[in-house]
């Protein structure tokens, strides 16, 4: 097995993949982005070899994993289109490399792959069985993981509550709370009155990531970590702290309910909106991780003061003045 300091990151252009890109690159490591958009079939940008390709081409793939130590998976179907058909094959693609190169598959993982029987404190062992399709999806890429483990490969899935972060777009606070691009005067918060819901800040998550890889020979074949991030135990604080940052920049707004009710009227002819209201579940009671096991190897987990993550969130997103 190689053990140059070589990363692919697949999925290099969107949020969390664009996070442990860039943290890679400032740990040390040569990193490589996988992305479909290029003009040139390789360029060098930001300290990152950016390599023309597409995730559903295992050769593609493959050929973009040579020499790397570790492959992160944190690629989509464009415009998250043909999810449930693309997504597994997408993995496969990556899996195969793998085996290939010896390196670690690195998969962030969501809360999807439970069910409200393993709630409400999830750890690596609670129960999988998701109410949603997409959640029975996350369980399948997970089993195919620790299939690749079990066959003599190593994968690291590393958990968190939703996310949330200067360059990421698509999750709960920058399409659901407020409106990237717009200074918010309506913070629209999707949790219930007293109903506790995990956050996680995308710069923290990519920086423990990074801290688990440098321990990576050191964890069994199958790793699965849970990140505590940031536990809003009344399903109000998250709100709270966009308010505060907002008017700490002069802007006052006001926090009203996320209107789950005209939610349920457009998902009928809505795909998109049938996911949201199918995800509902996840706001009706409390979902907390318990980041013990992360503590024990790693001794800490990073976490960014809240005001500041929610304040640089907006501030990337075009939510504050200028």
């Amino acid at each position: 097995m190689t053990t140059r300091q070589t990363a692919l990151v697949v999925g290099a252009a969107g949020g969390i993949g664009g996070e442990l890109a860039r943290q890679l690159r400032d740990a040390g490591w040569e990193v490589r982005g996988l992305a479909r958009s290029l003009e040139q079939p390789v360029q060098t940008r930001d300290g990152i070899v950016w390599i023309r390709g597409d995730a559903m081409r295992p050769d593609d793939v493959a050929k973009a994993a040579e020499g790397c130590a570790v492959i992160v998976h944190a690629v989509n179907p464009p415009g998250y289109k043909r999810w449930a058909e693309l997504v597994l094959p997408m993995l496969d693609s990556t899996i195969a490399a793998a085996k290939r190169e010896g390196a670690t598959v690195v998969l962030p993982g969501t809360v999807y792959n439970y069910g409200p029987d393993a709630f409400p404190i999830l750890k690596e062992n609670s129960p999988q069985r998701p109410l949603t399709r997409k959640g029975a999806i996350r369980v399948e890429m997970e089993a195919r993981l620790r299939a690749h483990a079990a066959g003599g490969g190593r994968a690291l899935i590393v958990r968190s509550g939703d996310f949330f972060g200067p360059k990421a777009g698509n999750n709960w606070f920058s399409q659901g709370l407020i409106q990237p691009g717009k200074i918010a005067r309506r913070i629209q918060n999707p949790a219930m009155p007293g109903i506790g819901h995990q956050w996680s800040y995308l710069p923290d998550v990519a920086s423990n990531i990074v801290a688990l890889l440098a321990r990576r020979e050191s964890l069994e074949p199958f790793a699965t970590f849970h990140l505590g991030g940031y536990w809003d135990a009344d399903g109000t604080q998250i709100a709270q702290a966009i308010r505060r940052a907002l008017q700490k920049h002069g802007v006052n707004a006001k926090v009203d309910a996320f209107p789950w009710w005209l939610i349920r009227l457009i998902a009928p002819f809505n795909a998109t909106l049938r996911e949201v209201m199918e995800m509902r579940y996840l706001w009706r009671k409390p979902v907390r991780m318990d980041n013990g096991k992360l503590l024990g190897v790693l001794g800490r987990e990073r976490v960014t003061p809240l005001d500041e993550a929610v304040e640089a969130t907006l501030k990337g997103l075009g939510c504050l003045p200028d």
